[in-house]
């Protein structure tokens, strides 16, 4: 499921996109018109910014803004930035990777069926951008 904190990356980062002609844009405009936890949006924001998908700009025009275009940003990208693992499992996933307890990966038919999942859902999540999130009404 994806995190409440990760929704309001997404919607932090389309209003960034629908600003993006004015330049940097202040994180108290972004949360007051999405309404946004201040605090919990600095922290959002910061994150997003370490994994190289905004910029910052301090000072008299400063403010947040995408450093790529969005059609560059795969939702994937920021979905781990935010929550980490994609897949279900530990034992199925290909960036946190962990071995199960007590599981024998080889002959197990819920990590067989779980990887077929995180492919399936690798497959729209790398392929969908920013872009098509705002595509969308």
């Amino acid at each position: 499921m994806l995190s409440k904190k990760a929704q309001y990356a997404f919607h932090a980062l389309t209003y960034l996109m629908e600003k993006k002609e004015e330049g940097p844009i202040l994180i108290a405009q972004i949360s007051k018109e999405k309404n946004i936890s201040l605090k919990f949006l600095e922290q959002i924001l910061l994150e997003m910014r370490k994994g190289g998908i905004l910029g910052s700009k301090k000072g008299k025009g400063g403010g947040y803004y995408l450093i790529k275009e969005p059609n560059e940003i795969p939702l994937a990208k920021v979905i781990r930035l935010i929550d980490g693992p994609i897949a279900l499992l530990p034992c199925v996933s290909l960036n946190y990777y962990e071995r199960c307890e007590n599981c024998d990966e080889a002959n197990c038919g819920l990590n067989a069926v779980m990887s077929e999942v995180r492919d399936a859902n690798l497959r729209i999540l790398e392929n969908k951008t920013l872009a098509d999130i705002a595509q969308r009404p």
